[in-house]
């Protein structure tokens, strides 16, 4: 349990750290803005409580928002995508269930759920949060554009930082 909570809160730390001090301050043009911070919200684990993947999910939003000046748009598109996650998790579940100590992760679960899975909720994310900034209909293709590019770059970023951090997958 101790373990758990250590590794998480050094993912928490690192994957802020890496969002505010490095991707923050690179220029990648107009339509792609990454966010590896969701990792985080991903990366919990399954049996982590509704109420404390929520409280965690605006923690690291809220973070966030105070380095990029957003005033909640994170916190709020963080929290948003961390409601929606078990409803994810549940739809891409295996015909079995999950088993008791997996994590979701590349490793864990395989490429294909991981990228599927993920690949959902970074759009949730990057949707809400998007749009929330625009909040005009007159780019509305614009910005989904923006939504669609940032979403893939972000799922690229996740998926080099497990290969770095777990190595070669497991199944899938």
């Amino acid at each position: 349990m101790l373990n758990e909570v250590t590794r998480n809160t050094f993912r928490f730390l690192t994957l802020l750290l890496i969002q505010v001090l490095i991707i923050k301050n690179i220029e990648l043009g107009r339509f792609i803005n990454p966010f590896i911070y969701v990792l985080f919200i991903i990366l919990l684990p399954f049996e982590t409580s509704r109420l404390l993947l929520l409280v965690l999910a605006f923690l690291m939003g809220l973070s966030v928002d105070m380095f990029y000046d957003t005033l909640g748009m994170h916190a709020s598109a963080s929290v948003f995508m961390a409601f929606c996650r078990p409803r994810v998790f549940k739809f891409f579940s295996p015909r079995e269930g999950y088993t008791v100590g997996a994590q979701p992760t590349i490793h864990s679960m395989g490429a294909t759920w991981f990228i599927s899975c993920s690949l959902l909720l970074i759009f949730i994310h990057h949707l809400t949060l998007f749009y929330m900034e625009v909040f005009r209909f007159s780019e509305f293709f614009s910005t989904f554009f923006r939504v669609i590019m940032s979403t893939l770059f972000t799922l690229g970023l996740c998926l080099l930082s497990q290969y770095l951090v777990n190595g070669k997958p497991g199944r899938g």
